[in-house]
């Protein structure tokens, strides 16, 4: 029988009550256990991570801070796993999750920065948005959702509406996660042989493949016009989601300085390898 395909019973489960004891079972069966440990260690690392988050988010209630994250990149990137392991401990009461539907027949008629601006954070409050007013610079374009001169109104305005919240002493975090054609593609298949994960594919995702070039184009154009000192773009390669989860989540944490936070079990620094400032020579993966 080959190796890795020596079985585990309920009773081997039974016995063992720690990591370490689980590690040394597994040994003792001959299996590799190389993806078991990867697997062990980012779960590690990712309560470390976020018992941290926690502590951030109590340092910004009782500062009363207002804390704006913004997750952007292509269909598929990986937004929506990166928010659900930044929040799934937070107090819902001090944080909040925008991720708003298409705009009404009245919202199109309104400024269009104005159904963005009621969800902004409130004193003590941190704010996760799963896209945000960044649609407007590449997604409704690319797929004609709006009008070239909306489009052009929008790249003037964005930059001096980012500056108003600056001023005002809202703290804005832009993440971009990028992620390759090939892995783009690996993830719609994936998402359409998973019963419980075929909902999130649309006609939308399909174009985002067809349509590769012209979303970079204009996500290049998003980032030459709108990347600022006061609120910059951080570029977070997510091909490895995991990766990307435990390294976007340093990055948060390294841009506050908190109670205790000398005290953490884990580094707070990102990878420069994974997180990164935009800038035009920096190699990116989703070209």
């Amino acid at each position: 029988m080959d190796k890795n395909e020596i079985k585990l019973t309920k009773e081997d489960f039974e016995r063992v009550s720690s990591n370490k004891e689980l590690i040394t079972l597994i040994n003792s069966k001959g299996r590799n256990i190389d993806s078991i440990l990867k697997r062990l260690k980012y779960e590690d690392e990712l309560k470390k991570l976020q018992i941290e988050l926690v502590k951030l988010q109590q340092w910004i209630s009782t500062s009363k801070k207002r804390v704006v994250v913004i997750f952007e990149g292509r269909d598929a990137a990986g937004k929506g796993g990166n928010i659900r392991r930044f929040t799934e401990h937070l107090n819902p009461r001090s944080m909040n999750l925008v991720a708003l539907t298409k705009p009404t027949e009245v919202e199109r008629g309104q400024w269009y920065f104005r159904r963005y601006i009621k969800e902004l954070s409130n004193p003590g409050e941190i704010v996760f948005f799963d896209r945000s007013w960044y649609n407007r610079a590449v997604v409704e374009p690319v797929m004609g959702f709006c009008t070239q001169e909306q489009y052009r109104k929008f790249m003037l305005q964005v930059p001096e509406f980012e500056h108003m919240l600056y001023e005002d002493g809202v703290k804005i975090i832009k993440f971009w996660f990028s992620i390759s054609k090939e892995e783009q593609k690996a993830r719609f298949d994936a998402r359409l042989e998973t019963p419980l994960k075929r909902w999130k594919f649309s006609p939308v995702d399909q174009k985002g493949q067809e349509l590769w070039d012209t979303y970079t184009s204009y996500k290049e154009q998003m980032f030459s016009k709108t990347h600022t000192t006061y609120c910059p773009w951080i570029i977070v390669k997510a091909n490895d989601k995991k990766t990307a989860r435990l390294e976007s989540m340093r990055y948060v944490l390294s841009q506050f300085e908190y109670p205790d936070k000398d005290k953490a079990l884990t580094t707070l620094l990102p990878d420069p390898n994974i997180i990164m400032r935009y800038f035009r020579s920096a190699e990116q993966i989703d070209y």
